[in-house]
């Protein structure tokens, strides 16, 4: 499955370091498919969305991958993404930008005419092929019209996805300047987030995260002596404070680290997809490890 990590440490901007794909050894090599793309989103001092990102397509594009990028931001977003729909282009690739806004996400989302046809003139945010880019683009359509209320949009956008159109899962992280929210619908996918205390349970530790095979790396010395909020798609150190979002739980950390949970969705699809409804690609993607 695709992999997502965020990070907030808002009201601060904090430098931490990613590497995005770890040079593969053979026993990598032989046990597990390899990633369709990369990318991190992150903000300018000046609020600007800062999106660097790749597809895999070539051994140029690994080794981009494998540097570490040590950036400055209050909010993070990383992705690694094992594609189910759209070519390997950077168009197609996440994290995606739209209205100052930084998005990600894991799963799938089916039937893209219904989609498209309600986004109407909304789908001229779309650049790409992907599910995700449009599932996204109702995001910020419904955010609107809420009246850039993000909560709202995202709750009354999960809601029409949920009723409307087939959904095997749609965990999506969305990031501003100085804000986080996630959602985990319905089971499918886990998503965990942690409440860091400044240095973490020693007290006096920099944030140094990885996940299990090796995919993603964060680090930030500066996290030894800020609080912050880390969410991922599985627990990345054995900090006893990773805490699983129940299926339709939106998250949101608030500008000063405040967490609030809310089941935005109480209920499954009502079209739900099978694994065994995907095709060889797509059902790939979603039981990667």
């Amino acid at each position: 499955m695709c992999r997502l990590f965020g990070l907030s440490a808002a009201p601060h901007r904090v430098r931490a370091s990613f590497w995005l794909l770890d040079a593969p050894d053979s026993l990598a090599q032989q046990s597990h498919r390899e990633p369709d793309g990369t990318g991190l989103g992150t903000f300018a001092e000046d609020g600007t969305p800062v999106v660097e990102k790749q597809p895999l397509a070539a051994y140029e594009d690994a080794e981009f991958a494998q540097e570490a990028k040590h950036r400055y931001s209050a909010t993070f977003v990383a992705h690694i993404r094992f594609a189910t729909t759209g070519e390997l282009l950077p168009q197609n690739t996440h994290p995606f930008a739209q209205d100052g806004r930084v998005f990600a996400h894991n799963g799938v989302v089916e039937d893209l005419p219904k989609l498209e046809a309600e986004l109407g003139s909304d789908l001229a945010l779309v650049h790409g092929d992907t599910d995700s880019e449009r599932v996204f683009a109702l995001v910020t359509s419904h955010i609107g019209r809420n009246g850039g209320d993000v909560t709202a949009g995202i709750t009354s956008a999960a809601r029409w996805l949920a009723d409307n159109v087939p959904i095997y899962a749609l965990n999506i992280l969305l990031t501003t300047p100085g804000e986080l929210w996630a959602l985990r619908y319905p089971d499918t996918h886990d998503l965990l987030f942690l409440e860091r205390r400044a240095g973490g349970p020693s007290g006096g530790r920099h944030l140094q995260h990885a996940s299990t095979p090796g995919r993603i790396r964060a680090r930030s010395e500066h996290l030894a002596e800020r609080p912050a909020v880390v969410v991922a798609s599985e627990q990345m150190d054995e900090d006893p404070g990773w805490t699983p979002l129940q299926p339709g739980e939106l998250l949101h950390v608030g500008a000063d680290l405040g967490v609030t949970r809310e089941v935005i969705v109480d209920r499954p699809p009502r079209y739900p997809i099978r694994l065994a409804d995907l095709n060889a690609r797509a059902a790939a993607a979603q039981t990667e490890k």
